[in-house]
């Protein structure tokens, strides 16, 4: 059987503490609310699973996708941001990887999913460590329930060019539930060009999850219509 080709320009393996590290990249159809995903997921990767041996094997799914399919994506022109939003934006870096926070639409989300009190306090202190060289801590104190939180971007496919996305929910079990049906070790991640965090995972050991951090540091998996939302990911002893 043909195993899954890489992503356009990327390499199908890196070389991290000194083994080959495989990424396979498997397409599906575009996952949405009330889809089942982990038939969707099972369906994409079984026919590949029978492919590997004597090394260790990994399956992985994009926290999106799975935020989506519990139906925490909404269309922005459903969104009504409040005074605090449109204040709280202004200040908003603009990065180049994507939206985030920096339309009033997906800070009313974060707002709405962490709390004002939280948010105005992430601010505040964001507003005063950044005096002193310090980023990040926004994100920090926001949690990652904000951290997490998609916004529309051009790039995207429909309709995620128009939507916002929240985190996945409960991802430890969405991963425990993925791993009883593919009998494979299984994590969500949330990956861009900037890096990569394991939202959930389910019998894999902490060295292992560093390597799979550490095989996404290209973005393999792609944001943009790759339509790739699973991954195998697999290494030799």
């Amino acid at each position: 059987m043909n195993l899954p080709k890489p992503n356009k320009g990327k390499p199908l393996f890196l070389e991290i503490e000194g083994r080959k590290v495989y990424r396979y990249p498997i397409k599906t159809q575009i996952i949405l609310s009330g889809d089942d995903l982990y038939d969707i997921v099972a369906k994409a990767v079984q026919p590949f699973l029978k492919e590997f041996y004597k090394g260790r094997l990994f399956v992985g799914v994009t926290e999106k996708a799975v935020a989506s399919s519990q139906g925490r994506g909404f269309p922005i022109s459903e969104i009504k941001p409040g005074r605090l939003a449109n204040f709280l934006t202004k200040y908003v870096h603009k990065s180049k990887f994507g939206i985030g926070l920096g339309s009033p639409e997906t800070m009313q989300i974060a707002i709405q999913e962490a709390g004002a009190l939280r948010i105005i306090f992430a601010s505040a202190v964001a507003a005063i460590t950044k005096l002193f060289g310090i980023k990040g801590m926004f994100y920090r104190l926001a949690g990652n329930v904000v951290r997490s939180i998609d916004g529309p971007v051009a790039y995207a496919l429909p309709p995620f060019n128009t939507y916002a996305v929240l985190g996945a929910k409960d991802g430890d079990k969405v991963a425990a539930k993925l791993s009883q049906i593919l009998k494979v070790p299984t994590f969500i991640a949330d990956s861009n060009d900037i890096g990569v965090n394991i939202i959930g995972s389910s019998s894999i050991e902490k060295n292992e999850l560093s390597i799979i951090k550490l095989a996404y540091q290209d973005n393999f998996w792609g944001n943009t219509d790759e339509q790739t939302p699973v991954a195998i990911i697999y290494w030799q002893d």
